[in-house]
């Protein structure tokens, strides 16, 4: 074998092995495609999704199904050849791996965060109903942390409703920490709560304010809360992650307290976050809900104003895509298209 013939085979060998690790080294990509879609009507693991309990309800017919993306673990990574096969998949996405999973956090940081924007998804999901149902809903200001060795530390919990501050009912945070810093350091502050359903007066002697020695403090952290006039269940618990599947539950619940049947047999599929005024917010992963939505039979599918044009670019899989920019909206549209299923209603096209 001449010199050249050898060199040009040991470079081939060399490119050959390169090309070879290039495919098996993980790429700082992670795919998103359709997750599995659940009927808010319906059941899961045997139990109504939507549990009400102490209010009438009202018989529905159809399905109102929130959809979900299936993300590559936190555990895994994605190849080269992986990374490009989804890529060239209309109904998947690749996107940067920091974008899911930051750096320095962990996967069980990702998972508790998720499961904690779900949750708060659900509650201003069932106030956003329940107000357009013609409920009561409250807001009210609630302890979210008690500081270690703060004057209110084995007086208040966190979880706490706060209700007054020296007999001055309270009505928002910024007004309650006004109520406190107010009042004079050193003196004791006259509180009443509502813990575990009973009303109680804890008193705390404050602190001086380490920002301003002319005001007081009592070492807590305030937040709102939503009380909501009877119990409602999600039995999903946290088995799907994210604030996503608010406007669904939110229909479903409506449709579920008042009379008539909301979506008239159809099956609707949607996505959206919702604030308890019936805001709603765009959310990402479109182009993989709808191609999920098409798979569970949806003809409709609700998708928030803010996600319009990138599901007007995607594929619509025949479905009508509905805009709505707040519960009302999504409200309205289905109504009519109950009376008529070509009426109609704004649209992403």
């Amino acid at each position: 074998m001449s010199r050249r013939t050898s060199t040009l085979a040991t470079a081939g060998i060399l490119v050959a092995a390169l090309i070879a690790v290039a495919f098996l080294l993980p790429v700082p990509y992670v795919t998103m495609r359709p997750g599995p879609t659940v009927d808010a009507l319906g059941t899961y693991d045997d139990k109504p999704v939507l549990q009400v309990e102490g209010a009438k309800t009202y018989p529905t017919d159809g399905e109102i199904r929130l959809t979900t993306v299936s993300v590559t673990r936190a555990d895994s990574r994605v190849s080269l050849p992986q990374a490009v096969i989804a890529y060239l998949d209309p109904a998947e996405a690749v996107v940067p791996r920091d974008l899911v999973y930051p750096e320095g956090q962990t996967a069980e940081q990702v998972r508790e965060e998720n499961a904690a924007q779900m949750a708060s998804s659900q509650l201003t999901s069932e106030a956003a109903a329940l107000t357009a149902a013609g409920y009561d809903v409250t807001e009210v200001v609630t302890v979210t942390a008690v500081a270690e060795d703060g004057p209110s530390e084995g007086r208040l919990e966190a979880g706490d409703h706060l209700l007054s501050v020296n007999g001055t009912p309270v009505t928002g945070t910024d007004q309650a920490v006004e109520l406190v810093s107010g009042s004079k350091p050193g003196s004791v502050v006259e509180l009443g709560i509502r813990r575990d359903g009973k009303e109680r007066t804890v008193e705390v002697t404050s602190q001086t304010s380490p920002d301003d020695s002319s005001k007081a403090r009592i070492g807590v952290s305030l937040g709102t809360d939503l009380e909501l006039p009877f119990t409602i269940k999600n039995n999903l618990g946290d088995s799907i992650g994210g604030p996503s599947a608010g406007l669904v539950f939110a229909v479903a619940l409506y449709d579920k307290l008042t009379p008539g049947e909301l979506l008239d047999g159809a099956t609707v599929a949607g996505t959206g976050s919702i604030s308890a005024s019936g805001e709603v917010g765009p959310i990402g992963g479109v182009q993989q809900k709808l191609a999920g939505a098409s798979e569970a039979g949806a003809t409709v599918f609700l998708v928030p104003s803010g996600n319009c044009a990138e599901a007007a670019a995607a594929d619509d899989f025949g479905m009508r895509l509905v805009k709505v920019a707040t519960f009302d909206d999504a409200v309205d549209a289905l109504e009519k298209l109950s009376d008529d299923p070509k009426a109609q209603v704004p649209t992403c096209s």
